[in-house]
């Protein structure tokens, strides 16, 4: 009886698993990256701040993106054993860490609404997540394309 009630049963087809981020993921975080920092800009743009004060902001947006990648980067190379130095990782997560906080202490002293500061944090934050995921979906594919291109 046991065997015809297993027999009945569908069996799913489960695939290989290959690390391949799906593409839904992918263009998650390629929209996650656009809507942070599209959102961050248009903020900046519409601030009643000064010129200078905009440029700050915005060159923090520039600096912490590029620092978070630079972190994905670094972390990756290494687990993948491809020599980064200890000087490059550090810098990377001191500029990321620097980044975060210039942010935090320009909005501390910004003269803005509680809900502006909190606009421009989680835009900011947004935009630093996506960033990372977007960097670790393009390695993991390329690495994955590499890796196949070379299965004989």
């Amino acid at each position: 009886m046991e065997n015809s009630v297993n027999e009945k049963k569908e069996v799913k087809k489960v695939e290989e698993f290959t690390g391949r981020p799906t593409s839904a993921f992918v263009s998650a975080s390629w929209m996650a990256l656009l809507i942070g920092m599209v959102s961050y800009c248009i903020g900046l743009w519409n601030a009643y701040m000064e010129l200078n004060e905009k440029g700050y902001y915005f060159t923090i947006l520039l600096f912490g993106l590029f620092s978070v990648v630079s972190v994905q980067k670094s972390v990756r190379d290494r687990q993948e054993g491809m020599p980064v130095s200890d000087m490059y990782y550090g810098i990377s997560w001191f500029t990321t860490i620097a980044s975060i906080t210039l942010l935090v202490i320009g909005l501390w002293n910004a003269d803005l609404a509680l809900s502006e500061k909190g606009f421009y944090a989680m835009s900011f934050t947004l935009s630093l997540f996506a960033a990372v995921a977007v960097q670790k979906n393009t390695r993991d594919i390329q690495f994955l394309d590499n890796s196949e291109d070379h299965i004989w």
